[in-house]
């Protein structure tokens, strides 16, 4: 096992209304996150093992720093030193924390009815700043794939390709491999023995035009400038138009021509990778919320082609302005099915037990039924005094969802 330093845990004051961890981390952003049975999640990023865990008014955080004298190859990224510490800088930019979510979820909420319904049971959803190369592999798996499926096959990634960082509960981390590592001639048949399918193939031909013909850098040069590690000062990304501002745009064009990079893969990227809010990605999800929520389905918007898709993502941004792929992001985590319980609808339901004592025996001789029905029959405890009538609540669990 590899000598770590591990740093004590630290707090940063944040809400679970600015950010829940436990919803973030599984919505299908990013796909590397680990959670334990005690509810840390961890993650190797920048050479270091972060962990997290959260109550209702802090962020809990440490990081696992390995000693770069025992590792068996250098880390492709620099490792963390005492002297240099900084995990807080990466949280929070990581998490994108500097809006206020609040004001942001008030706004939208003002602009649309279904989004004001859901959104309560759905706050702290924020939008990851994340590496773009990282965004970019990873939504190429999610062709055709389940959130599951996507987070084994970007694991089975890192373990073979990436620097290992260091080992937590016997469970070794490994940083994401950059796009130089997938550049050899085998590794599409190898990726093809992990499982990738069909994808092993844009993986390698899209990690060869990024290491060797764009280069490395290219993919950041499309990132919004606002979103940044260290924005500049003054920095603008641009006039807000119908389409989006034109460094979106020109991002979107710029990753279709790609590998496996369609429409949608092109926004995940844009909205999670390069820090474009008003990249609005259009997944059969999105879709039914489109035709379900909001009357696209009829006419001319009778199926999901590049007219509709367009009109969709146009929809909302007239909606919600520029971070509208933060917002539809909000209504994409509350359809998916391992949040549905939060839209089940509960109520309170009155429980009557009317008991009747006899010779210090009690008896129950009704239930379920309102006080108000059971004194109609008869039962009233200032005429019956060995009758006691007993009112409970109770919650009870609708098996179907809540109407919105």
């Amino acid at each position: 096992m590899t000598t770590a330093r591990t740093s004590e845990w630290r707090k940063l004051p944040v809400s679970l209304t600015e950010l829940c961890i436990d919803t973030t981390l599984r919505c299908g952003q990013s796909f590397r996150w680990r959670r334990s049975d005690d509810g840390i999640w961890s993650c190797a990023l920048r050479g270091r093992i972060l962990s997290l865990r959260q109550d209702a008014q802090h962020l809990y955080y440490r990081s696992v720093c390995p000693n770069p004298a025992t590792l068996p190859t250098p880390p492709a990224t620099p490792s963390v030193t005492d002297e240099d510490d900084d995990t807080l800088e990466l949280i929070e930019h990581y998490f994108n924390l500097k809006p206020n979510l609040g004001q942001l979820y008030d706004e939208w909420a003002t602009a649309d009815l279904n989004f004001r319904r859901k959104a309560p049971k759905f706050t702290g959803v924020r939008i990851l700043k994340q590496d773009a190369w990282e965004a970019l592999v990873g939504f190429i798996c999610s062709s055709n794939n389940n959130i599951a499926r996507i987070s084994q096959m970007v694991e089975k990634l890192c373990l073979n390709y990436g620097p290992y960082v260091g080992t937590i509960d016997s469970k070794p981390y490994h940083d994401f491999p950059s796009p130089s590592t997938l550049v050899g001639p085998k590794v599409e048949e190898h990726l093809r023995k992990l499982g990738f399918g069909y994808r092993a193939k844009y993986l390698h031909q899209t990690a060869k035009l990024v290491a060797q013909e764009r280069g490395e850098g290219w993919l950041e040069d499309l990132r919004n400038p606002e979103s940044s590690l260290r924005p500049q000062p003054n920095q603008s990304a641009g006039e807000m138009v119908e389409g989006g501002r034109e460094g979106y745009r020109k991002a979107h064009e710029e990753l279709l021509n790609l590998q496996g990079v369609g429409p949608k893969v092109a926004d995940c990227v844009c909205l999670m990778g390069l820090g474009w809010g008003e990249a609005v990605p259009v997944d059969t999800h999105v879709w039914q919320i489109a035709q379900r929520d909001y009357k696209f389905g009829k006419g001319k918007h009778s199926s999901l082609t590049k007219a509709t898709y367009d009109g969709v993502a146009n929809k909302f941004r007239a909606l919600w302005g520029k971070e509208a792929g933060w917002a539809h992001s909000v209504l994409f985590t509350a359809d998916l099915k391992v949040f549905a319980e939060r839209l089940v609808a509960k109520k309170e339901e009155h429980i009557v037990e009317v008991k009747v004592e006899d010779e210090g025996v009690t008896t129950v001789v009704a239930t379920r039924e309102t006080k108000e029905k059971l004194v109609k029959r008869g039962f009233e405890e200032a005429e019956y005094p060995s009758v006691k009538i007993e009112e409970t609540t109770a919650r009870r669990t609708s098996k179907r969802r809540k109407r919105t």
